[in-house]
């Protein structure tokens, strides 16, 4: 690995201009891609396969005139203090707004609140439901403007109208605020290299991976459906992981500099070295985020594969173009202050030693630590977005918060009950039946598709769509069916079932993941204890960030301090994203900081003074690298987005966590206490095992005897 990975570099250093070329041109024709071939994103969340899906599904195809399935838009009117909207005026005003809106595009049916009964008992509050014939990602914003216009005379006229359901709801954007992760990771460049072509170098290579990713993802977006995350997710990776990635390889470059090797040279040994690490950090990134498509939720893998695919050209970049761009570089990225790199680097050094001679306290602080923190994890409830859980000052929360005061909060939330194979006696049974359970607000009349062998009622709960009441309510009709061909759908229903379905898989993409990663770090340190290590840190580190983030996100803790709209449910999505995710970051910092440590033990440094002297080459690195990392997932939290918000929350903290407290401090503790039994393998294991030579030992060997490695 080694050996090819130094030929790669050498043949990028001598033929720089044609490299440069290559990456340019695949940029530019990505670009050109994304800007000619691009589709539309989607917001939809669908699981094939559960109850709610297959009801909908079956109403597509036995009662379409139902129009289920499609996006909908629910527009709350409100009467001034005082008034009533069944005042004459008021009513000529509301049934003004109504004919407007059923000149909205795409409108397939707008109900009048007077003709449906939909005007709250005490007068003020009405509800117009609009009914599309397309689901809302194919919905363009001048849709959303055009079904908004109509309520402005109606405002003129005194009344509050204010708009939610899914077909309001726009694609989450990223703004400018979220380069300010960019900005503070150049800062924590330029501390770390001193110079501001060395800090530039990462920057450069890893704005143009992510220009490659984001543009491919886009271009592939023309072809099939994406969720709208998946640019998203696919941009905090790649930035984070670009400059990581190009951060170590430029520190090594900048020490074989220093070492007195020639450019091509220290280029040439530096991706052999830190750029086997690169790969197999890369590796365990990959494998975590591709492991995403075998838990059988479509979206969620697409997210993870584009993911993939952009940390893939990171990975790429980092051996191909950074090598390029030092040819061009040559020996000005060590910059003035180059001499006091090895007098800085021996305070990570002697954080080493006082964790190994004080090594069990500092265990058990750190992992009592990990534990307080974890703690609100125990009350994590898990939900998807809806209306309620949107910004106070936005429209969708206003409408929800006004229907809720009109007619409860169920009235948000209404499920759909279908019964596929009805007579008029089964259905009015089971309508009896749903009527008399406990959470139940109102049941509306059976409607009865033209063959007269499917019908459906709406059952509106007295429970809001994110309430544990109604999950229980969507369960207890379930268990009505008594025979009958019944089922529950909706969207509320939808996000229960969705919830569901990820809230199970968590635990075996959790051991898929971890079983791999495994295996893949026991080939890289030749050891059955680091990996077990790695991957119990990793855990250590998964729960205490999912206290945290029930904390503010749940709890409202910081929720001013960091810009939290509103408190709710955790988004469902989140924890097993957040699994695959932060563990491939994880096992990066295991690999570049415990590399070193390797590398100097093979070379027959005792097992303890190893940890401390990987600690004095790595250990300044890995912190500037963990520093950006939270820095670019930070700036996501100041995203309008709740989800892109937890997101950006859980990655940066995860990774604070992971690298300061686990690697930064586990890490060496139980490497000291362990000593030399730490890098045990069994002889027949370690005979069984392909030797990947992770650490160039045998690249550096050959190069030190001056024997010719070919290009």
């Amino acid at each position: 690995m080694a050996t090819l990975l130094y030929r790669l570099a050498r043949f990028s250093f001598r033929r720089r201009w044609l490299v440069a070329t290559v990456w340019a041109v695949l940029l530019a024709c990505l670009g050109l891609g994304a800007l000619t071939l691009s589709g539309q994103l989607t917001n939809s969340v669908t699981i094939p396969g559960t109850e709610s899906q297959r009801a909908i599904d079956h109403l597509k195809e036995r009662f379409p005139q139902a129009g289920v399935g499609g996006a909908t838009a629910r527009v709350a009117v409100e009467a001034p203090a005082g008034q009533k909207l069944t005042d004459p005026v008021n009513q000529a005003t509301v049934e003004r707004l109504v004919e407007r809106l059923k000149t909205a595009p795409k409108a397939r049916a707008v109900t009048d609140p007077f003709q449906s009964k939909m005007v709250s008992p005490d007068g003020r509050v009405a509800l117009v439901q609009i009914s599309y014939g397309v689901q809302a990602y194919e919905l363009t914003e001048g849709d959303r403007e055009a079904v908004m216009a109509p309520a402005g005379p109606a405002r003129q006229a005194g009344l509050t109208v204010e708009f939610g359901g899914d077909a309001i709801e726009g694609m989450p954007e990223t703004g400018a605020t979220e380069g300010l992760g960019v900005v503070v990771a150049a800062i924590v460049l330029t501390v770390t290299f001193g110079s501001l072509l060395a800090a530039g170098l990462p920057l450069l290579t890893a704005l143009i991976g992510v220009g490659v990713g984001m543009t491919g993802i886009l271009t592939v977006s023309g072809f099939t459906e994406l969720n709208s995350n998946t640019p998203i997710l696919a941009l905090m990776l790649g930035l984070a992981v670009g400059i990581d990635y190009a951060l170590f390889i430029v520190s090594r470059y900048r020490h074989e500099l220093s070492e007195g090797h020639d450019p091509e040279q220290a280029a040439a040994r530096s991706v052999g070295t830190a750029g086997s690490a690169v790969v197999f950090a890369g590796l365990t990134v990959i494998i975590a985020l591709v492991g995403l498509t075998v838990v059988g939720i479509p979206f969620l893998g697409q997210m993870g594969v584009a993911a993939a695919a952009t940390v893939a050209v990171a990975v790429l970049i980092a051996l191909t173009l950074l090598p390029a761009v030092l040819g061009f570089a040559g020996r000005k990225v060590l910059g003035k202050r180059a001499r006091k790199q090895r007098t800085r680097a021996t305070h990570g050094e002697r954080w080493a030693r006082f964790v190994s001679r004080h090594r069990v306290p500092v265990l058990i602080a750190a992992v009592a630590g990990l534990l307080v923190v974890a703690v609100p994890a125990l009350s994590m409830q898990l939900g998807l977005p809806n209306d309620a859980t949107a910004a106070p000052d936005s429209t969708q929360r206003k409408a929800y918060d006004i229907v809720s005061s009109g007619f409860g909060p169920g009235v948000n939330g209404p499920l759909i009950v279908v019964i596929s194979d009805a007579t008029d006696a089964n259905t009015t049974a089971a309508v009896e039946r749903v009527s008399r359970l406990g959470d139940v607000a109102a049941v509306t009349p059976p409607q009865f598709n033209p063959q007269h062998d499917t019908a459906m009622f709406t059952v509106i709960p007295k429970s809001g769509p994110s309430s544990e009441q109604t999950e229980q309510l969507v369960s207890d009709i379930r268990a009505q069916a008594d025979g009958t061909e019944l089922a529950v759908t909706g969207q509320t229903a939808l996000q229960i079932d969705v919830s569901e379905k990820l809230a199970d898989a968590m635990l075996p993409y959790l051991a898929l993941i971890v079983g791999l990663a495994f295996l893949l770090l026991m080939l890289v340190f030749r050891s059955l204890v680091v990996p077990l290590k790695a991957t119990l840190g990793f855990l250590g580190s998964v729960v205490a960030t999912f206290g945290a983030v029930v904390a503010v996100f749940q709890w409202g803790w910081l929720d001013d301090l960091l810009g939290v709209k509103s408190t709710a449910p955790i988004m469902s999505m989140l924890p097993i994203l957040l699994i695959g995710v932060l563990f491939g970051l994880a096992m990066d910092y295991q690999v570049f900081l415990v590399t070193r440590m390797r590398e100097e033990y093979v070379h027959g440094t005792e097992a303890r003074e190893a940890v401390a002297q990987g600690f004095r080459h790595g250990s300044r690195v890995v912190v500037a690298a963990a520093l950006i990392m939270i820095s670019v997932f930070a700036g996501f939290v100041l995203a309008d987005t709740t989800l892109i918000q937890s997101i950006g929350f859980a990655l940066a903290f995860g990774v604070l966590v992971d690298a300061f407290v686990v690697r930064m401090t586990i890490v060496p503790a139980v490497m000291a206490l362990l000593g030399a039994k730490a890098w045990w393998l069994p002889r027949w294991l370690d005979r069984a095992l392909p030797n990947v030579d992770v650490e160039g030992e045998a690249l550096t060997k050959r190069l030190d005897k001056r024997e010719p490695v070919e290009v």
